[in-house]
């Protein structure tokens, strides 16, 4: 088969986009968590939950064991409910050494927090029979997992606390959510809606987006001008917007709850259709680029509802670049530690922080446009590996 030519510049956004439609779209039953789950809460960020759950369990000046390979931001935010972090051996494929986990449980524990990587489960079972042979709640971290499963089981609710983020798989302008499972209920307030404003904001960016996406360099070029006027009408009125996808916890926005429109769209979604075409695309790629550059994961387990494509190579900044330039937004995936983890201690976490590089292949994007992307991976990746003129 000829492959595409990938010359021309396209939009593959990292997050999937707003279509129109959904903002009046009608409910559908939610049949995974954090929606079917009677005793959750909603939060702007899934940050927010994470200080809530510290609090809420009080954990405050007792230790949380907490996975060396972390984003950063979760860590901030147990730091700031008053917690203390420490951690343990995550290896080259994201596998949790549970092991290590046992042997660093010491009188001064006081919690488990367990991450599932882009939608990747972890041992949530072994997890939970550590917690459950301590007498210390087990907190899942769900942020990069929703809608996915471990076989028949829903990530989230084998914990005693399951943490989410809606705005990386579902196209809403915010979203966090706090699970408590199990018989033990807690009062926990509703916290207030956002600002109307940033929510706007947030909302006209994923419809742009979805513009872009549809209409090529037509949409390309209307989204530049509208993008270029609400920049200014937003600096011109001193409008709030609340960034997303930043990199750190900030106390001033924790009582931020989740905006009504968000979970208008997100109560709208098919989420089963979701995690098939999620599905569909990773296996694309998987098929199109296993031969060229090694994955993390050579299989998708039953009930995955996989966030990005994760991949290792070893010159992450060049493809990133490169890809960029082709209209790829690639992930970048946790490139440093939270200077809480000492990365002498976890060289494989250092190790994956140099070389997974994390490809879109969320719902937005139909095979067509996967299978371009894969021939522009592949050509980024055999550009990168030629010597340079320099060299020769």
């Amino acid at each position: 088969m000829e492959e595409v030519k990938t010359t021309d510049k396209m939009f593959v956004p990292s997050l999937p986009t707003l279509w129109p439609g959904m903002l009046m779209a009608p409910p559908r039953p939610g049949a995974l968590p954090p929606f079917s789950s009677p005793n959750a809460r909603y939060f702007y960020f899934a940050r927010n939950a994470v200080w809530l759950t510290i609090k809420m369990l009080r954990l405050d000046g007792g230790e949380v064991l907490m996975p060396a390979y972390h984003h950063g931001v979760e860590v901030e935010a147990v730091v700031d409910a008053g917690a203390i972090p420490r951690f343990y051996r995550v290896g080259s494929r994201w596998d949790v050494d549970v092991a290590d986990v046992a042997k660093r449980i010491t009188p001064k524990t006081r919690a488990l927090y367990l991450i599932h990587y882009a939608g990747f489960p972890g041992p949530v079972d072994a997890m939970r029979k550590l917690a459950d042979e301590h007498g210390i709640p087990l907190i899942e971290d769900c942020a990069l997992s929703l809608l996915s499963s471990d076989g028949a089981t829903p990530l989230g609710t084998t914990g005693d606390v399951g943490i989410f983020c809606l705005y990386k798989t579902l196209p809403v302008p915010n979203g966090g959510a706090l699970v408590v499972n199990g018989k033990r209920s807690y009062s926990l307030p509703e916290p207030p809606s956002p600002p109307l404003a940033s929510t706007f904001s947030h909302t006209v960016s994923a419809l742009l987006q979805n513009l872009e996406l549809r209409g090529g360099a037509v949409g390309r070029g209307l989204r530049g001008l509208v993008r270029s006027v609400g920049h200014g009408t937003v600096k011109a009125a001193s409008i709030e917007r609340v960034a997303t996808g930043t990199q750190h916890f900030d106390r001033r926005h924790v009582d931020l709850g989740m905006s009504p429109l968000t979970k208008r769209i997100a109560l709208a979604q098919d989420l089963e259709s979701i995690v098939e075409a999620r599905r569909r695309n990773y296996f694309l790629l998987l098929g199109r680029l296993r031969d060229v550059s090694p994955p993390l994961f050579n299989q998708l387990p039953a009930g995955v509802s996989p966030l990005f494509y994760p991949m290792v190579v070893q010159d992450k900044e060049l493809l990133l670049a490169k890809l960029r330039e082709k209209g790829i937004d690639a992930i970048d995936f946790w490139k440093r530690f939270h200077p809480a983890c000492d990365p002498s201690e976890f060289p494989e976490v250092a190790q994956l922080r140099r070389t997974i590089l994390e490809i879109p292949c969320h719902q937005d994007l139909s095979p067509e446009v996967m299978g371009q992307v894969a021939d522009a991976v592949r050509e980024a990746l055999k550009s990168a590996r030629q010597p340079s003129k320099r060299a020769s």
